[in-house]
């Protein structure tokens, strides 16, 4: 099922840019951001940062087709134990990767444009006590064996651009499928290049 999707993602990808209109708007938008995300399984909650990328392709002036993959870092968290006085900081060592794929509808021209989107994709579930890198190089290897889930990603958000160059924010509710379906919060936020 993962090699389909990633079939099916890299299939996508590679029509897009057939699929624009000929004029002299922009058709392709990448960027790199930083991911927060809320893990609401777990109590108390568990806050991840990490770094992401995104490319878009237009299909008509506002809609695109995006792609987008973050790496959450490990967190440390406090726990208080059943007898509500003593608490230790400890590590979790959990490491997030997100893929997501789908359309993103914008308002149309201006500089700034509120949007909405709606992603599906992949979450993936790692234990490491690797550095960041060999922990992200892990979890795309752990992709097809590693503790995954589907993930469905509805959000909002603005961008604004000067020129070329723009800012973008976007918040939503990443929910994944395992064992019941959970709700996390997920804001990005990060540069963004057209053209």
């Amino acid at each position: 099922m993962q090699r389909s999707f990633i079939m099916a993602l890299l299939a996508l990808l590679l029509v897009a840019p057939s699929l624009m209109a000929q004029s002299s708007e922009n058709h392709v938008e990448v960027g790199i951001f930083a991911d927060y995300f809320n893990l609401s399984r777990t109590d108390p909650h568990i806050n991840f940062v990490g770094l992401g990328g995104r490319a878009g392709f237009n299909v008509r002036s506002n809609v695109q087709i995006e792609a987008e993959m973050a790496y959450d870092f490990e967190r440390n968290f406090t726990t208080t134990f059943s007898d509500g006085v003593t608490s230790e900081l400890v590590s979790t060592r959990l490491r997030t990767l997100h893929a997501l794929f789908g359309p993103k509808f914008a308002t149309s021209g201006g500089p700034v444009r509120f949007f909405g989107t709606f992603k599906a994709g992949l979450i993936n579930f790692s234990v490491s006590d690797q550095n960041a890198g060999s922990g992200f190089k892990s979890a795309i290897e752990d992709v097809t064996t590693g503790n995954m889930a589907a993930a469905i990603y509805p959000g909002v958000g603005l961008e604004g651009f000067l020129g070329p160059i723009g800012l973008r924010a976007d918040v939503g509710d990443e929910i994944y499928f395992k064992n019941g379906t959970h709700n996390n919060l997920r804001v990005t936020f990060g540069p963004t290049i057209r053209f």
